[in-house]
């Protein structure tokens, strides 16, 4: 079942084919910073509802990935990066990950949580 979520002022709308299994929060300076808690997703599972040009993102260090958030609000509500699960940045498998905590309807409480050092480890 589809999962829909939203920044604060639903300027951006996204769409997940299913809710998340498990969530990860990273503490890399960018995430930490910002407070997330976020999901990943293949991007044939996400769909952007609203309009591409809507969205603002921003970019840093190396430009690997785009950080994905609403010019109005300020809300961060997605990404698009390389999968890193082998250890190495792979581009020819990218991820979506979601900011879960804008998810419409969905409990978060019962999923277990992935902790990331992202400080230490990029």
């Amino acid at each position: 079942m589809s999962v829909k979520g939203s920044c604060h002022c639903g300027a951006i709308q996204f769409e997940v084919e299913t809710g998340p299994t498990e969530l990860t929060d990273c503490n890399c300076s960018f995430c930490a910073k910002r407070g997330n808690l976020v999901a990943y997703y293949q991007p044939s599972s996400f769909k952007l509802l609203t309009a591409r040009d809507r969205v603002s993102t921003y970019q840093w260090g190396a430009y690997m990935g785009s950080h994905h958030h609403c010019s109005i609000c300020g809300c961060g509500t997605h990404g698009e990066f390389p999968d890193f699960s082998s250890g190495e940045a792979d581009y020819d498998h990218p991820r979506i990950s979601i900011n879960v905590r804008l998810l419409e309807n969905f409990d978060l409480s019962p999923l277990p949580v992935v902790y990331l050092n992202g400080r230490d480890d990029w």
